[in-house]
């Protein structure tokens, strides 16, 4: 769907100016609304078309908007073209949940997505003559890795898989894209990273890892609102000016 340079837009209520230059961007709802009442200072709403809430305040002095994605690459391929495409953002900063595919990568572990591969056929829209191989941006990446370093919390660069299915006929699917080198699985940010590289912006995935299809271990959904503190602090602690 193609629009004309007004806001608001279909989908989110806001009105030009009312973001930050960096959104951070959770799929729930309710996780935009944790982190803006709890680490942000003066959080005001911005938005909650669909009850898709969007919060913009300051963080140590800076800035900075949080804006839930809902779930899956549609879902959060609409509110990040919106917000790229027509409300100014230069830099979308995902803070999701993940499911591990290895032993090496545990409940709770920080990581960043530094490729995102697919099942999803998002890509064909650009007609692209191949396969096209989802990156983030590297200065955003290089400096949330920092950021993890600087407050001495653990994190990981590691190449993610964006499922359009939560659930799977093949339980042991997971297998094959581990033997390739995928360490764990999300439903959002191939078509973030996509996006982001179509308009010239700047997208960043850091994930807490919720579940393991190895181990079987799990969180509730009142930890993964929560609990997840850490990827929240990297994200927020490696925003710009």
């Amino acid at each position: 769907m193609e629009m004309k340079d007004a806001t608001p837009t279909p989908h989110i209520g806001a009105k030009k100016g009312d973001f930050a230059p960096t959104v951070l961007m959770p799929g729930d709802p309710l996780r935009a609304k944790f982190i803006a009442e709890t680490f942000l200072e003066n959080p005001v709403l911005v938005t909650s078309v669909r009850n898709v809430l969007g919060y913009t305040g300051t963080y140590q002095g800076k800035r900075v908007s949080v804006m839930a994605s809902g779930m899956g690459i549609p879902s959060i391929g609409i509110y990040a073209t919106e917000l790229f495409k027509f409300y100014g953002v230069e830099r979308i900063i995902r803070v999701g949940t993940c499911g591990s595919f290895r032993t090496d990568v545990k409940v709770f572990d920080t990581v960043l997505a530094g490729s995102a591969s697919t099942n999803s056929n998002w890509a064909a829209q650009y007609d692209l003559r191949g396969t096209y191989s989802a990156a983030p941006d590297f200065q955003t990446l290089l400096e949330a890795y920092q950021t993890a370093q600087r407050l001495n919390i653990p994190c990981k660069v590691v190449d993610i898989l964006s499922e359009d299915n939560f659930y799977s006929d093949d339980p042991d699917q997971f297998k094959r894209w581990a033997d390739m080198g995928i360490a764990a699985a999300e439903m959002e940010s191939y078509a973030l990273y996509c996006i982001a590289k179509r308009y010239g912006k700047q997208a960043l995935t850091i994930l807490s890892v919720s579940d393991s299809l190895v181990t079987h271990e799990a969180t509730t959904s009142e930890q993964r609102v929560h609990a997840f503190t850490d990827m929240m602090k990297v994200a927020l602690g490696s925003i710009r000016e």
